[in-house]
């Protein structure tokens, strides 16, 4: 059985500018962007975190907590965002430990529910997420799934 660490950014703030370029990489969005949230979580602005799975030294899987994650749906907050676990370590339960461990955290300071956009079924309800409704991506074409943790 491999053993990997799950982390917050709290845990280990020195990893905040190689978890957001590991994040831009699999998405896109620009690494400043995800540094300005994972300083805000850092300094204790918000109790929107930054999530990690670890295997030594290297990043694994990670997710993050943003207010809204690009979507109509303003209401619906805070969302779980960049949900990504490398090719190699998928079918492990590190995005399901992560997911539960996202849940528990902020459940933990009193913040629930939660929300994520995901084209993926199946998935998540796994892991104790419901469908809620159907969203509307800013500039997506299409309408995009929403979940919800209670």
């Amino acid at each position: 059985m491999e053993k990997y660490a799950y982390i917050t950014l709290r845990d280990k703030p020195d990893l905040k500018e190689a978890a957001a370029e590991w994040f831009h990489s699999k998405f896109g969005v620009p690494t400043e962007a995800y540094l300005e949230c994972m300083e805000a979580y850092l300094d204790q602005e918000t109790e929107y975190g930054w999530y990690l799975c670890l295997d030594g030294d290297k990043i694994v899987g990670g997710m993050g907590v943003i207010e809204n994650d690009f979507h109509d749906r303003k209401d619906l907050t805070p969302n779980v965002c960049a949900v990504f676990t490398e090719d190699d370590y998928r079918c492990k339960g590190i995005a399901g430990n992560l997911l539960n461990m996202v849940v528990e955290d902020l459940r933990s300071k009193g913040i629930s529910p939660v929300y994520l956009v995901t084209d993926h079924t199946g998935f998540y309800e796994r892991y104790g997420w419901e469908f809620l409704c159907m969203v509307q991506g800013d500039g997506e074409p299409d309408m995009t799934r929403m979940y919800i943790h209670r």
